[in-house]
C-alpha cells in the first residue's frame, strides 16, 4: 500500500525537469507500473464492492407452505388455549417461533376453491367454479398458463413440488367409450368386470395431464382426493401401480371413503399421510443437496376424511374422536417436516407458512367434541361449507427467521390470496396485470408494520353465498342460515362480535348499500388490486339469487351434499 500511496502523491507536473534520458527510461517504466497498480487497485475496490454487495444482498428463501385439511380455527391450541382439547405442541411452537394471525382467510368454507385461491392470488368466484367444489374425474380448474406460486418460484430458479391432495382437477385420460366404466357403482352394481379392469388398465396406463406437474410444480407425489377414486398414489403424472378393484364396501361410509371407485388391490389409507412426509422430507434434502432453493407446497390430508388414525394415536385425544385423534397426528407430521428443515440446517434460510383450507368439518362430530370440551372453531360461529367466519377464518402461522419476530401476533385482515404477491415482493417481481388480481403483500406485516395491507376480503359459503368483509365489518348479502330468516342481509361488527350473534342491516341501511356497491365493483373490475381490469372467467353468480334457500340435513349439511362428504 505504501508504493500505491507514493504514486498517487507524485503528479508528473512535480517531478525534476532536470531529469537525465536514463531518468525518463525510468519515468517511462514508471508510468507503465503506474498505471498497472492504478488497474490492480480498481479491480481490488470493485471486487471489494461487488463482495460487500453480495454479503448485503438476502438470500433467496425456501419456501414451505403447509395446508391442513378441515383443520378448525380452534383445533389449533395457540388459537383456542382455553376451550381447544386437542394438544398441537409442534404448531404451537411454530406459532411461538413466528407470527400468528387472528384474522386470516381462505376464499370458500371447502377446499377446492380454497386451494385455486392460494395458489393462484386470485378469487375463485371468477372462474367456473362458482359453488361447490370440483367433482370427482373433475376437468383442471387452474386454467393453462395461468401464473401460480409455483411457476413464480420456477421463474426465480426454484425447484418445487407439490406433495399432497391436490383436488382442483386433472385432464383424466378417461375415453368415451371408458367412462361408463368408472361410474354406476352404486345398489344395483353387479360386481367388477374384465371389461372394468382392461378399462382401467387402459386409462391408468397412460399420462395424466392437467395436473400439478403442468401448473408450475416440478414434481407431484400424493393422492388426488384421498376419499375418491382413483385409489392410489399418483407420481408426477403417472399413478402408481394399476387400479384393479373396487375399493372394499367396509372402507366406505363412516367418515372414511366417500365415493366407491376403483383401487390398489390391498390400498389402505392409514399410510397415506407418512409416505406423505417422507416424500417430502425427501424433497427437502434433495434441494439442500442440489444447493438450489426450493418451494414445496405440502397440503396434507388429514384431518379431513378418511378418519384413519394409525395405531400410534388412535384414542390419545381422550376426547372419543377420530378427527380428534387425527389432529393430533397431523400435529405430529408437521413437526416431523419443520425436525427435517432444522436436521438439514436451513431453518434460518426458510419462511414456513402453515394454514388450513377451510374451517373443522360439523360431520365429524363437532356436536359430540363441544360435550367434551373441545371447540373446534374457538369463539367463531359456524363451520366447514358456512359463510360464517367458522367456514373460513383459519389458523395462519408464519415463520421466517430474522425476518418475522418470533412470538408475535397480528389482528389484520389477511387471506390465502395473498400468498403470490407477498413472494413476489420477496424476489422483487412486479405480477403482472393478468395474475394475482386480489393478492396484497404481506411483507408490511412479516416485518412488524400493525397498518392494513388490504381493506376487502371475500369468502364463500359451499353454496356460493359470499361475506364480504371492510374493514371490521362483514355482508352476507343473502339468506344463510337460520338467523337469516328475518332479513335476507346479513352485517356483523366482527370488532365487538366475533360470533356474529347482532346483526346490523336494519340498522345500518346506509352501510349496506355502500359495501355492496364495493362489492358489485370488485366483481365487474375482475380484480380487487390495483391495475388494469380483467374479466372474470364467467358471469359472476350475483346474490341473493332467485331459489330458496338449500335445505340442510341436521348436521347442517346441504342436502345435495349429504351423500357426499365435501372434501
Amino acid at each position: 500500500m505504501k508504493s500505491h500511496l507514493r504514486f498517487f502523491g507524485r503528479s508528473d507536473a512535480n517531478r525534476s525537469k532536470t531529469d537525465g534520458p536514463g531518468e525518463a527510461s525510468g519515468r517511462s517504466s514508471g508510468r507503465f507500473r503506474f498505471r498497472f497498480e492504478v488497474l490492480c487497485l480498481l479491480f481490488l475496490a470493485f471486487h471489494a464492492i461487488a463482495t460487500v454487495a453480495s454479503a448485503a444482498e438476502p438470500r433467496k428463501p425456501n419456501v414451505v407452505v403447509i395446508l391442513a385439511d378441515d383443520l378448525g380455527y380452534g383445533d389449533v391450541q395457540a388459537y383456542n388455549p382455553q376451550r381447544g382439547k386437542t394438544p398441537t405442541p409442534h404448531i404451537d411452537r411454530l406459532a411461538s417461533q413466528g407470527m400468528r394471525f387472528t384474522d386470516a382467510h381462505s376464499s370458500s368454507g371447502v377446499c377446492s376453491p380454497s386451494r385455486y385461491a392460494l395458489l393462484t392470488g386470485r378469487y375463485h368466484w371468477r372462474t367456473s367454479l362458482q359453488t361447490g367444489i370440483v367433482g370427482v374425474w373433475g376437468k383442471p380448474l387452474i386454467a393453462p398458463g395461468r401464473l401460480t406460486i409455483g411457476s413464480l418460484a420456477q421463474s426465480e430458479g426454484y425447484r418445487t413440488a407439490c406433495i399432497g391432495k391436490w383436488h382442483l382437477g386433472r385432464d383424466w385420460p378417461i375415453s368415451n367409450e371408458n367412462r361408463k366404466y368408472f361410474t354406476g357403482f352404486g345398489p344395483n352394481f353387479t360386481g367388477v368386470t374384465d371389461a372394468h379392469r382392461a378399462a382401467w388398465a387402459e386409462t391408468f396406463a397412460k399420462p395424466i395431464p392437467g395436473g400439478p406437474t403442468t401448473r408450475g410444480f416440478d414434481t407431484y407425489f400424493g393422492t388426488d382426493v384421498p376419499n375418491w377414486p382413483p385409489y392410489c398414489f399418483i407420481a408426477d403424472d403417472r399413478a402408481v401401480g394399476t387400479p384393479s378393484e373396487l375399493l372394499p364396501a367396509a372402507m366406505l361410509g363412516n367418515n372414511q371413503g366417500s365415493l366407491p371407485g376403483p383401487a390398489l388391490p390391498g390400498w389402505k389409507f392409514e399410510p397415506i399421510l407418512p409416505r406423505l412426509i417422507d416424500e417430502a422430507s425427501r424433497f427437502v434434502r434433495g434441494s439442500v443437496e442440489s444447493k438450489r432453493p426450493f418451494l414445496l407446497y405440502l397440503p396434507l390430508t388429514t384431518p379431513h376424511t378418511p378418519l384413519a388414525v394409525n395405531e400410534k394415536w388412535q384414542g390419545k385425544s381422550g376426547l372419543e374422536n377420530a378427527a380428534a385423534d387425527l389432529i393430533m397426528e397431523t400435529d405430529d407430521a408437521v413437526g416431523q417436516i419443520l425436525a427435517t428443515i432444522a436436521a438439514c440446517g436451513i431453518e434460518n434460510d426458510t419462511l414456513v407458512i402453515f394454514t388450513s383450507d377451510n374451517g373443522f368439518a360439523r360431520y365429524v362430530g363437532a356436536q359430540d367434541l363441544e360435550r367434551r370440551g373441545h371447540f373446534p372453531s374457538g369463539p367463531l360461529r359456524g363451520y366447514k361449507m358456512d359463510v360464517y367466519e367458522g367456514g373460513h377464518r383459519v389458523p395462519f402461522i408464519v415463520r421466517w427467521p430474522g425476518v418475522v419476530k418470533p412470538g408475535t401476533v397480528s389482528g389484520q385482515l389477511v387471506h390465502h390470496a395473498d400468498l403470490i404477491a407477498t413472494l413476489a415482493e420477496i424476489w422483487g417481481r412486479s405480477l403482472p396485470d393478468d395474475a394475482g388480481e386480489d393478492s396484497f403483500s404481506l411483507m408490511p406485516l412479516f416485518e412488524g408494520r400493525d397498518t392494513p395491507v388490504r381493506r376487502y376480503a371475500v369468502s364463500c359459503a359451499s353454496t356460493g353465498i359470499p361475506g364480504f368483509r371492510d374493514g371490521q365489518w362483514k355482508l352476507i348479502p343473502a339468506p344463510e342460515g337460520e338467523s337469516a330468516r328475518n332479513s335476507p342481509v346479513q352485517l356483523y361488527d366482527l370488532a365487538t362480535d366475533l360470533g356474529e350473534t347482532q346483526n346490523l342491516a336494519a340498522q345500518q341501511p346506509e352501510r349496506v348499500e355502500a359495501m355492496q356497491a364495493a362489492f358489485a365493483k370488485i366483481i365487474e373490475s375482475g380484480r380487487s388490486t390495483p391495475g388494469a381490469d380483467q374479466k372474470n372467467d364467467v358471469e359472476v353468480i350475483r346474490y341473493p339469487r332467485p331459489r330458496a334457500v338449500q335445505a340442510k340435513t341436521k348436521d347442517g349439511r346441504p342436502k345435495s351434499a349429504a351423500k357426499r362428504k365435501s372434501p
